[in-house]
């Protein structure tokens, strides 16, 4: 891959103290690797830990690439990718978890894809049928059951919004941000119902997940409270019609 047009990649991170320096180090090699222009965010959302200061030993090394940003309290992904977007100034934009759970390499497919279907959106699909997946068997099913519910309310083009990895026309993002509320893992969902709500098309791509830690961060509290926003996204596309009335663009 050798793109002329600067990729920003967004890594929100929060209590990855132990591995956003080994994480940091990965993608920038990366990157560096794909031969064009790139810089990495790095998002603290108010870590108890030292995700801070590990990230930020790294930006001698990368001068002018690496940005590293704390955000005092613990806000949720959602807000703290939409405050990650300002400092965003690349074409592209990728969303990449902190944990390397997706290694950044697989982004190159993003774009091949991208090119290859004229997409504006290329979302990693743990259900696309080249994916390789080390997963437990109850997530899976979980994975399933919340596809089949998204595919009944929404009608997404695609099976899988919650995979990390992700790439997007920064000019999508700029669109869509302002129109959403959920702070947490419902957001993704949130960004690709109005991205496919304002016309832009989807394609997704095959992802190898290898998981680098215990499934301990997603519990029945966490599944619950996605499925209220997930209603929620629901009331406001199409009952209230509030998504129509903001557009920012």
């Amino acid at each position: 891959m050798n793109l002329k047009e600067k990729i920003s990649v967004i890594m929100p991170a929060f209590n990855e103290g132990e591995r956003i320096f080994a994480s940091i180090r990965e993608t920038a090699g990366t990157f560096e690797g794909f031969k064009g222009p790139w810089e990495l965010i790095v998002m603290d959302d108010g870590s108890s830990d030292d995700t801070f200061e590990q990230a930020s030993r790294l930006i001698k090394d990368y001068p002018g690439n690496l940005i590293v940003k704390r955000i005092p309290i613990n806000l949720g992904k959602g807000r703290v990718l939409k405050k990650a977007i300002h400092y965003a100034r690349g074409t592209y934009t990728v969303f990449l978890d902190a944990d390397m759970d997706l290694h950044p390499f697989q982004i190159q497919a993003f774009f091949d894809i991208m090119n290859l279907n004229n997409s504006d959106v290329v979302i990693g699909s743990k259900w696309h049928p080249n994916s390789k997946l080390n997963y437990p068997r109850w997530r899976k099913i979980v994975s399933f059951v919340y596809f089949l519910l998204v595919k009944l309310l929404f009608g997404l083009p695609c099976h899988d919004t919650q995979t990390g990895l992700k790439l997007f026309k920064t000019e999508v993002l700029q669109r869509v941000f302002p129109r959403l509320l959920v702070k947490h893992f419902a957001f993704d969902l949130e960004l690709l119902v109005n991205a496919h709500h304002l016309g832009y098309k989807i394609s997704e791509a095959p992802v190898v997940l290898s998981p680098q830690r215990h499934f301990g961060r997603i519990g029945w509290g966490t599944i619950v409270s996605t499925l209220l926003d997930t209603l929620a996204i629901f009331y406001r596309l199409k009952i209230l019609k509030y998504y129509d009335r903001i557009d920012y663009y």
